[in-house]
């Protein structure tokens, strides 16, 4: 038997050469450096990350193409629920085809009200920052716990079905003083002189209300809004070129003349060609559970801005 040393030394060795050997395999970021780790191991900085990441969206966007002419086969005729036993719905042909390079994690309640967001580390790191939140529906456990993230973040959040925030900061006299409601909608045109009710708002105009030339996370969730909401705040920034958003909290209602493919699928092009790249999507199971025999026509997305300098994508914030 060799001697008690010789056991304790070859231990260590063993152990330093089994670290060695699962390094490659270690998490894909690294937090305290400007290079970011693929998941053979190699370093890339920040900019490379999103360049590839770019050119694998770009094959997600030509393989969708594929997809409308195996099924359409053009956009017009793409059934968005078949009903024939196609393997497919509407949400297929948009995944969520670009790998955010920070943590993902799910921010708020389990099941209906949470959000699954992007690099919340980078974001509270900055001096200040802006959310908005659109749809409350009285529960505000996202937001809530959005504020206790980043201590240095308020919130501006409207809905005009409910009265003001739910519990989750109504009760916390501390994150009340960074969270402002309004009972407002979010719409695609301005309509809010004192005869109207609701009361619309663009999101340009909000900001401009508001003095606000960014915002960190924008979440909407309005019952269908989304649709012309989103369209009139990129157009209104078309020609910088860039959103004044970091990332996007979005749920989609594919219903009401909505999910025609066609319809969509424009929509969801102009998206794209404002910067958005989706990172995670959840399906509502909630809704299918709720109301027995519907379409699946309700999901969450969640978006990166791949534009700009801010948080998520400038190297200055590692």
């Amino acid at each position: 038997m060799p001697p008690r040393s010789t056991v304790i030394a070859l231990a260590v060795v063993l152990s330093f050469g089994l670290i060695f050997l699962l390094r490659p395999f270690a998490p894909t970021l690294s937090v305290h450096s400007s290079y970011y780790r693929d998941v053979f191991g190699r370093s890339r900085p920040l900019r490379d990350w999103l360049r590839n990441e770019e050119e694998r969206y770009a094959v997600a966007v030509q393989d969708r193409q594929g997809l409308i002419k195996k099924y359409g086969p053009t956009e017009v005729t793409v059934d968005p629920y078949p009903t024939h036993g196609e393997l497919y719905t509407l949400w297929d042909f948009f995944i969520p085809a670009f790998q955010c390079p920070h943590r993902v994690e799910r921010i708020g309640t389990l099941g209906d009200g949470g959000k699954w967001v992007c690099g919340i580390d980078r974001v509270a790191k900055q001096d200040k920052c802006v959310i908005y939140s659109f749809g409350i529906n009285g529960e505000s456990s996202f937001e809530s716990s959005l504020l206790n993230r980043a201590p240095n973040c308020e919130i501006w959040g409207y809905d005009f079905s409910v009265g003001g925030w739910g519990p989750e900061i109504k009760d916390d006299p501390e994150l009340n003083k960074r969270a402002h409601f309004r009972p407002w909608a979010l719409g695609g045109s301005d309509r809010h002189q004192e005869h109207d009710h609701p009361k619309y708002w663009t999101l340009d105009s909000l900001m401009k209300l508001n003095g606000h030339t960014f915002i960190d996370i924008l979440k909407i969730d309005i019952e269908g809004g989304e649709y012309e909401a989103l369209t009139s705040f990129i157009e209104a920034h078309a020609e910088r070129g860039q959103l004044p958003v970091g990332q996007l909290q979005l749920e989609v209602h594919a219903r009401d003349g909505r999910e025609r493919f066609d319809y969509f699928n424009h929509w969801w092009a102009g998206l794209e060609a404002a910067g958005l790249r989706p990172f995670w999507t959840e399906p509502n199971i909630v809704y299918l559970n709720i109301v027995r025999g519907a379409r699946p026509e309700l999901a969450e997305y969640s978006f990166i801005n791949i534009r700009g300098n801010h948080a998520l994508v400038n190297e200055r914030f590692n």
